[in-house]
């Protein structure tokens, strides 16, 4: 299959290449949310420690944010659904081996060969869209429901993920993964374009290994200080994973064929694009962590009923991911972008309404609205960022778009997820609490003083996490009104 020429609008067969390129995209997205409920069984299963829980969740997450704009310039060189069907592959293969890991170490290992793979998807998909629609306003559509299916599966993971462990053991969450992409395989090749950059610059090896050097001890450092607090190891790798950051920026501005092209940050309705990105997906992410540990251990619900607590949420998301591109050409790119990340805000911030012992619906319509806000934002980020690249480029235009989605869910579990554990290990009064409140609740039950504490000293973190997460949001929601005054009205699509 070939893709539309310029200016010519996308056929049925097109359309049916959109709904394939979602299935890989749901489960990218799914596999970082759907181990949130399963992780409790895992706990019992496998006996992780408190900082290999954080490290089976989110090594996932590092390794797509490291590799996402590698993987979307070698698919500009080798063609894009070729890297997909490739990235496929090891994704499927990745896992099977999760889900029969005998141990934590080998389900760390797993889930690290499933980001590599998930690093090939996410920017291949994306940019085939790219190709698959060149006009502007079905682009905006397309780009809608591709934001849908990656915020959707986030928050729909739980839910599939839910009702799986209601009946089965926990591996089965990372096997759900094998027929899906089966269907991909088999219906790729017919209704997927292949493309790649006629003209490309030399690799940028050295750009690699810096980022990869630069996120990872960085991310490790923030994590350790706040398990187990300040150690001379702890320090050394954050300062070293600063100085490579550096180095790679420093590299990345003087190299002739950079990895990163640092010139798009000079457009502040990009800057601004890609730190939504960012700091929505960290809220996003690690609260939804958060609040699934609160669901089960500190109201009690079964995996069941905490997984279809997730679906008004999701279902907000979906639909005005799909929808933005419409909001936005009446109310123009900044008023939307704007109002969408001031929604996200209020919301998270109201969840410090939440409670040891609160009703549900207060839960259900804060995460709703909030998928508002979330869903609107995603969705035009992408299209902004996607939308200004030429074709031979898109791949490593959305390579960088997605690397801010996904290290923004990392650093979600990472930085608000240690956040909230400081606070609930900060509130012990001679209790005795563990690492987490699942392992406070394992060693002194589910009942008595310690125990109550313990769910206190939770919510408080809690708290602490969404005010944090959404104090940011509220701050850039500001500056996206006064970096982007000069930014028009747009009639077809984000430009």
């Amino acid at each position: 299959m070939s893709a539309p020429a310029a200016g010519q609008a996308a056929t049925r067969r097109t359309w049916f290449g959109l709904i394939v390129l979602q299935l890989p995209v749901l489960l990218v997205s799914m596999d970082f949310s759907v181990l949130y409920l399963a992780m409790p069984t895992i706990i019992d299963s496998v006996g992780p420690s408190a900082t290999q829980q954080l490290w089976i969740l989110d090594i996932y997450g590092f390794m797509i944010a490291g590799l996402l704009i590698t993987m979307g310039n070698i698919g500009d060189r080798i063609g894009r659904r070729r890297i997909l069907l490739a990235g496929a592959a090891v994704f499927g293969i990745a896992s099977v081996i999760a889900a029969f890991a005998p141990s934590a170490g080998f389900l760390i290992a797993a889930r690290a060969l499933m980001g590599i793979g998930g690093a090939t998807l996410m920017p291949a998909s994306l940019s085939l869209i790219a190709n698959m629609f060149p006009l502007a306003r079905q682009r905006a559509r397309a780009i809608g429901v591709w934001t849908a299916a990656f915020a959707g599966g986030a928050a729909i993971g739980p839910v599939i993920g839910g009702v799986l462990l209601h009946h089965y053991w926990w591996g089965v969450v990372f096997l759900i993964n094998v027929p899906v992409l089966a269907v991909l395989f088999l219906a790729a090749p017919s209704l997927l374009p292949e493309f790649r950059a006629e003209h490309t610059e030399p690799f940028d090896f050295v750009g690699v290994v810096l980022s990869l050097l630069g996120i990872l001890p960085a991310v490790y450092a923030v994590k350790a200080l706040a398990a187990e607090g300040v150690s001379a190891p702890t320090i050394g790798a954050g300062v070293f994973g600063i100085v490579m950051l550096v180095a790679f920026l420093v590299h990345e501005n003087r190299t002739p064929s950079p990895l990163l092209t640092l010139s798009l940050f000079k457009n502040a309705t990009i800057s601004a694009s890609l730190a939504i990105a960012l700091v929505g997906m960290m809220t996003q992410g690690g609260l939804a962590y958060l609040t699934n540990l609160y669901l089960q251990s500190v109201l009690g619900f079964d995996v069941l009923e905490a997984a279809l607590a997730g679906i008004p949420m999701a279902i907000t998301v979906a639909f005005f991911s799909v929808y933005a591109d419409r909001l936005t050409r009446k109310v123009g790119v900044r008023i939307a972008l704007a109002g969408s990340v001031l929604i996200a805000a209020v919301a998270t911030i109201g969840l410090v309404a939440l409670t040891e012992t609160s009703a549900l619906w207060i839960f259900l319509v804060l995460t709703a609205l909030a998928g508002v806000g979330f869903g609107i934002q995603f969705s035009l980020v992408t299209d902004v960022v996607v939308g200004s690249a030429p074709p031979e480029k898109s791949g490593a235009a959305s390579g960088l778009s997605e690397t801010s989605f996904e290290l923004g869910t990392a650093l979600g579990l990472a930085l608000l997820g240690s956040l909230a554990t400081a606070v609930f290990l900060s509130k012990d009064d001679g209790h005795g609490f563990a690492d987490s409140l699942g392992e406070t609740l394992h060693i002194h039950g589910t009942t008595g003083p310690a125990a109550d504490a313990a769910r206190a000293a939770f919510v408080d973190g809690l708290h602490a996490a969404a005010i944090a997460g959404g104090v940011l949001l509220a701050a850039l929601s500001v500056v996206v009104m006064v970096v982007m005054r000069g930014s028009i009205r747009i009639q077809h699509g984000v430009h």
